[in-house]
């Protein structure tokens, strides 16, 4: 199996396998191999793997792709050679086909281990680093019993100390291990308490958390013992608040004759007796409680029960905090991901860090470009064609022109796209970057014409209509769900200009005009024209951008 290695030889080291066919390279995360640094593009290359080479194409990265320091559009690949995305570096491996490695392919993963000493490598193979992948596990039920013989803890060894010691830690181990991997927060949850049951020797259990927006404790997972009922809140409301206030463990001996729940509708009402509350502590704050109690003995939890079932809940607590901040992580990663869909990287990096997209009036140019007669074109062209050729036209026409020109991508309507320049944040060449932009989408469906047509598909055309004036521009929808865009009379005018243009055309407004009439565009004055939606006529002028010289 071939590979690309991060940072080899170093303790950043991480290694990826390529698989057979087509490996995507770039920072979008339905990647092969997600690239998270913003020199990436977001379909930055592809690895090809088949039995003769292994060849490397650049997608037309914004950074472009180098081998070994030199910049190529596509490269077969050989051993040790240094690939480059924008500025991240990778080393390339490849190993032989009579390698132990490739024998054992079809062997799981979690039993493989490539650092098997008889292992052997072809003179010109380099192993920048091996790894023995160690997944042993025991099964906890070789060290717990339905018995419990003076602790609540259902430990099998009871009166041998030292034994008794070791088993807890290795349950705590386990414990450990089956908390770590990544969950949704409700469904770790309930996993804890089927632990604690499995574990300890409790009647009912509940896990209540801290509502971020109430700060109250709200329950989340309740479990009870087989031949019990739930009915209701089962837990003491004045001992959950007592340990959430407090930071602090509370064990009551008999809760139903302490005093200090003497007003306690649930503790005298069920006649609680043993019970244990500890806090989900992960830091500093409390986040969070655990509650057990006993219905049928009181005086049953001794210290070294507290401080076990102390331990597990410190465990728990971080794999709560841990599943949070990977939800977390998941949301900002979502968040990311849709501003650099939508904004170049310097406005998303911005807007990231002030965090919100304040609704403002502003003036902006707007852009709106449509594929001509694409209609009738898609209809003689098969589904998955057309996705195709979109991706790669919209690919072009956004990430290497519009964010190249700082201007912000409001959306796509089908084949049409819409941008903006202004907003979110406003520049004095705003209407000018929009023209260039414009005349460079059109050349650049000149080029990409000339490679689909040597590839045997449809060429296209588009026509671009641009306008300038206020808009009220902001966020529309939710925290959660970024949805940019700008509202006013002034997109509307947009989309009817571009309608006027024709294929080939770009056609801007008199507004826009105004702005950039003194700069060296040829610019010729079309006949008034009333479109949809304007009792006046409209003054339009035809931007000959081929008589336009551009540096692009």
């Amino acid at each position: 199996m071939p590979y690309l290695i991060y940072a080899p030889e170093t303790s950043f080291e991480q290694i990826y396998g390529l698989t057979d066919d087509i490996n995507t390279i770039g920072r979008s995360l339905d990647n092969t191999i997600v690239i998270d640094d913003l020199s990436v593009s977001r379909r930055h290359a592809i690895i090809e793997v088949t039995e003769e080479k292994i060849k490397i194409k650049d997608l037309k990265s914004s950074n472009s792709t180098l081998v070994n320091k030199v910049k190529i559009d596509q490269e077969i690949l050989k051993e040790g050679d240094v690939i480059t995305f924008g500025n991240i570096d990778f080393k390339f491996s490849k190993l032989t086909q009579n390698s132990p490695q490739n024998q054992l392919e079809n062997t799981p993963k979690e039993n493989l281990n490539i650092n098997d000493e008889t292992s052997q490598l072809s003179p010109k193979q380099e192993i920048v680093k091996q790894y023995s992948i160690d997944t042993n596990t025991f099964d906890m039920q070789a060290l717990v019993t339905e018995q419990s013989y003076g602790s609540v803890i259902k430990l099998k060894h009871q009166t041998n100390v030292v034994q008794r010691t070791l088993d807890k830690l290795k349950v705590l181990l386990e414990v450990s291990k089956q908390l770590s991997s990544p969950e949704e927060p409700d469904r770790l949850l309930d996993k804890i308490l089927e632990l604690l049951f499995d574990i300890i020797k409790v009647d009912r259990a509940a896990i209540l958390m801290v509502n971020e927006k109430s700060e109250e404790l709200e329950a989340k997972a309740i479990k009870v013992r087989k031949d019990l009922g739930i009915e209701g809140d089962f837990y003491s409301t004045k001992i959950i608040n007592l340990v959430y206030n407090s930071g602090d463990t509370v064990v009551t001996s008999d809760a139903y004759r302490d005093q200090r729940f003497s007003d306690s509708h649930s503790v005298l009402g069920q006649e609680i007796h043993a019970s244990m509350c500890i806090p989900f502590k992960p830091r500093d704050k409390v986040i969070g409680v655990l509650y057990v109690d006993n219905l049928e003995m009181g005086n049953i939890y001794s210290d070294e029960d507290v401080d076990f079932l102390t331990a597990l809940t410190n465990q728990a607590a971080i794999a709560i905090d841990n599943a949070k901040l990977y939800e977390k992580m998941q949301l900002e990663a979502i968040m990311r991901d849709k501003l650099e869909r939508f904004f170049p990287q310097s406005v998303a990096k911005k807007l990231k860090e002030e965090e919100q997209l304040g609704i403002i009036e502003t003036e902006v140019t707007a852009l709106f470009a449509d594929i001509s007669g694409f209609t009738k074109m898609s209809s003689t062209m098969k589904p998955k064609e057309i996705i195709l050729m979109l991706n790669e036209y919209f690919q072009v026409m956004v990430e290497e022109i519009i964010f190249k020109y700082e201007g912000t991508l409001e959306k796509y309507i089908g084949d049409a796209l819409f941008a903006v320049w202004g907003a979110p944040y406003q520049k004095s060449d705003d209407p000018i970057q929009a023209v260039k932009a414009a005349i460079h989408m059109q050349w650049a469906v000149q080029s990409l014409n000339k490679r689909w047509i040597q590839q045997g598909k449809q060429p296209i055309s588009i026509h671009i209509g641009i306008n300038t004036g206020k808009v009220a521009a902001g966020n529309i929808g939710s925290k959660k769900l970024v949805q940019y865009a700008t509202i006013g009379d002034t997109t509307n005018v947009t989309s009817r200009i571009c309608n006027v243009a024709q294929p080939n055309q770009i056609v801007i407004s008199h507004s826009t005009y105004e702005r950039i009439h003194y700069l060296d565009f040829s610019l010729e004055k079309m006949p008034l024209i009333k479109v949809k939606g304007k009792s006046n006529f409209l003054q339009l002028y035809l931007l000959n951008w081929k008589d336009t010289i551009l540096k692009r």
